[in-house]
């Protein structure tokens, strides 16, 4: 790992006595926020903030778009509904467990001081059970209901997410999410894998589309709340590296993305609904990762998370294109 001019350790609630650690730093964050100790929330509540249910949105976003440019059409109600049940349990698994290995630096951050395991709302033995139990069931579904291709993606995708990012590369690496948001782009596979029970070069360049998109969604975040990582202890890329080299990367990986995006017209093919729609949208995404680093040339304030909402508007446009698309023709 990069060393980190921070004031805190990420290993800080490994100790021993870990559970008191992590007591401990989420009373120093609720301190920190001038705020009163947070009451519990209902039991049910609680077990789904674990899955982070904002990001399944935004992944499943991605698989039913999938789903329709692979079968041309409507790839049928069961099929969709069964594909959807086994991403969410894979996503809800995978988070869930994520959010369990990361307790310790969740209480360090403002941002996810509000999270079940650091406010005491669900015990870490009680998470870990149901992370692993959503996971597993999620890779039995896939297999029974959908085909064992999708299942086997599923579970490399909770692998790859829970061991290879939160485990190897969150703590070690300023490029974590690079190579870590590879998990993120499992849905679109596992979507087309659900309608062809196979894989192709359209479902490639879907992957990448994702892949390449999550750098310029991720780090204007982490701009916003680089003290947080620094305070954690985790080497987000604007807490290793200036802002201006922080922004010319989301250039880079920007246009890298629209240009990919745009791949998929003569791979899949698609028609001209989407042509338009990706280059329109792609040309208002590099206006905005421009804009960014004009701003941080100029000394300005970066606004980082004026790019972070357009991005989520950017991916979700997109994709309703390409299950638009295969109906117009």
């Amino acid at each position: 790992m990069s060393t980190l001019e921070s004031g805190s350790s990420p290993n800080s609630a490994d100790s021993p006595d870990g559970d008191s650690a992590r007591a401990n730093s989420a009373d120093r964050v609720v301190d920190l926020a001038g705020q009163s100790a947070p009451k519990r929330t209902s039991t049910f509540s609680a077990y789904l903030g674990l899955t982070k249910p904002r990001i399944i949105e935004l992944l499943l976003a991605t698989t039913i778009p999938t789903m329709f440019l692979a079968a041309g059409g409507f790839p049928g109600l069961w099929l969709t509904i069964a594909t959807l049940i086994g991403g969410t349990l894979a996503a809800g698994g995978a988070n869930t467990l994520n959010s369990y290995i990361d307790r310790d630096i969740d209480a360090l951050m403002k941002r996810t001081g509000h999270r079940p395991l650091v406010r005491g709302d669900v015990s870490p033995r009680a998470a870990l059970i149901f992370g692993l139990t959503l996971s597993a069931a999620s890779v039995v579904w896939l297999a029974l209901t959908v085909n064992l291709l999708s299942s086997v993606l599923a579970s490399g995708a909770i692998v790859f997410y829970v061991v290879i990012y939160t485990l190897g590369l969150k703590r070690r690496t300023a490029q974590n999410i690079v190579w870590g948001g590879a998990a993120g782009c499992f849905p679109v596979l596992i979507g087309w894998s659900a309608v062809t029970n196979s894989l192709s070069w359209a479902a490639l360049i879907l992957f990448l589309i994702v892949f390449f998109w999550t750098p310029p969604h991720y780090w204007p975040l982490a701009l916003r709340f680089t003290d947080d990582y620094a305070a954690a202890g985790v080497p987000m890329l604007p807490v290793v590296d200036t802002t201006r080299a922080v922004a010319r990367q989301i250039v880079v990986y920007s246009w890298v993305m629209v240009g990919v995006s745009l791949l998929l017209v003569p791979i899949a093919p698609m028609g001209w609904f989407y042509t338009i729609v990706a280059t329109v949208l792609g040309a208002l995404f590099i206006y905005e990762a421009h804009a960014l680093l004009a701003r941080v040339t100029r000394g300005q304030d970066a606004a980082p998370m004026r790019l972070f909402h357009w991005s989520i508007t950017y991916l979700s446009l997109l994709f309703l294109a390409i299950a638009i698309d295969p109906f117009i023709g």
